[in-house]
């Protein structure tokens, strides 16, 4: 049986309580009734509503003392006010203090039901971003990150120390060592928790739309600008940004990056109008950003500013002794998702693994036994149901890729990756980019550039 809405009503004129109740009780809701605004904030503390509709000419504490102390007990709760007073002040007043409407005495019913409706759809979407929130919490909080190793331990302690704070993060590693759960873990630990977090893959962006895409734009602020757009900045504010991939910022942008940094405030594109922005800003790459600065690609300014604090993200062959654990988590994971009863990896399996360097880090791991999980006929993943690894037994028989150089590696990875997200989704390039985190066009620029062509 599905539970009633329930609404809490504070008037103490019994008659116009009276009808209220007998109104929302007939459109389905659960009314309780207090004539007070002590005896309404005692029924508040033994049952939260989801909404309270509140008489501001109360005996006792008045309409705006009552909604203040419910406010404190549940910052979320809509309230709205009834009053016989048409004073705009007094309704201007309320409605700054976060009233969620005010109405006038005498009101119509139906009005009335259709703004509680509408309160009443925002409480549930604020209790649902509440369970979002705290499975994401869940979800990135350290316990969850999956090692046994020393140096591992020494990441994610330092992490940790620096979760609370606002100064700037660098989290420096190679492609596919887990930099952006480990930014996720620092979000998720901080005073912000509850806030945005905004993820930027700087690299997967064309240079020309990199702008627009932290900073916004004003409606014709370039060809097919058709309406305004908040940027990044803006829907990360009050929360954290992290830009992953900072290393591959053009040089222009990152003079004004500096000046968001700087200034807190963004300018979008077309206007000249500045916008105050509360944002942490954690950031990653797999570049010597020191070395960038000597080269005269990355500004020394920026550099600076950025990396309050650097975090060095180890490699997976920096940390083998995590491997079994990882193996196991993704098996359980991809054996759930296949519907598939397997038990583990055999010995032989496991032993390949370990001889293997793992130039993809962490990621391609992931990918190797989401195939082997695949691929699996047996209640144990053998041997055989791995593909061939540079450095184990059958390393003659590899691609070679761990003989070319890093970026060469990275594009081959990132080539098989989109290839397989595209295979596994039938070359649907809307799914194929959700699954991938990227939007169309950055998928679409991604296929091009790998010579990746639609079917």
């Amino acid at each position: 049986m599905v539970s009633k809405s329930h609404l809490l009503i504070i008037e103490d004129e019994e008659g116009a309580a009276r009808t209220l109740e007998k109104f929302f009780s007939k459109n389905g809701y659960a009314v309780s009734i207090s004539a007070t605004g002590e005896e309404g904030i005692a029924h508040f503390l033994t049952r939260t509503p989801e909404v309270v509709l509140l008489d501001f000419k109360l005996p006792g504490l008045d309409g705006e003392q009552v909604f203040l102390k419910l406010k404190e007990l549940n910052p979320l709760i809509p309230v709205i006010i009834m009053t016989a007073f048409g004073e705009v002040d007094l309704a201007v007043r309320l409605l700054k203090l976060g009233v969620f409407y005010y109405v006038t005495k005498p009101f119509e019913l139906d009005i009335l039901l259709h703004l509680i409706q509408e309160a009443m759809g925002k409480t549930l979407l604020a209790r649902e971003n509440i369970r979002l929130q705290e499975k994401l919490q869940g979800r990135f909080s350290s316990e969850n990150f999956i090692y046994r190793s020393e140096i591992m331990a020494e990441t994610i302690n330092l992490a940790m120390r620096v979760a609370d704070s606002e100064a700037t993060v660098l989290i420096r590693g190679e492609s596919g060592s887990g930099k952006e759960v480990l930014a996720n873990i620092i979000h998720y630990a901080s005073a912000r928790k509850n806030s945005p977090f905004i993820k930027v893959n700087l690299a997967a962006l064309p240079a020309t739309l990199i702008e627009a895409e932290l900073f916004g734009h004003e409606k014709g602020a370039f060809t097919g600008a058709e309406k305004s757009r908040i940027g990044r900045f803006e829907e990360a504010n009050g929360g954290t940004i992290f830009l992953d991939e900072i290393g591959d910022l053009p040089m222009e942008t990152q003079i004004k990056l500096l000046r968001v940094i700087q200034e807190r405030e963004i300018v979008r594109l077309g206007s000249n109008k500045p916008i105050a922005i509360d944002i942490r800003l954690i950031s990653a790459t797999h570049k010597d950003l020191a070395h960038e600065v000597r080269q005269r690609t990355f500004r020394e300014d920026l550099f600076f500013r950025i990396n309050t604090i650097t975090i060095p993200m180890p490699s997976l062959r920096r940390r083998k002794e995590d491997i079994p654990f990882l193996a196991d988590h993704f098996l359980k994971k991809f054996a759930a998702r296949e519907r598939k009863p397997l038990r583990g990896l055999t010995k032989e399996a496991l032993d390949e693994l370990m001889k293997y360097s793992f130039p993809g880090n962490v990621r391609e791991l992931e990918n190797i036994i989401e195939r082997a999980v695949i691929l699996s006929r047996n209640e144990n993943i053998s041997k055989e149901d791995l593909p061939a690894l540079p450095g184990g037994s059958a390393g003659e028989a590899a691609n070679g890729d761990d003989a070319l150089p890093l970026p060469e590696r990275m594009r081959r990875i990132e080539n098989r990756l989109i290839r397989k997200a595209l295979e596994k989704n039938r070359f649907v390039q809307t799914r194929t980019a959700r699954e991938l985190g990227i939007s169309e066009s950055t998928l679409r620029y991604k296929m091009e550039s790998l010579g990746i062509k639609n079917v």
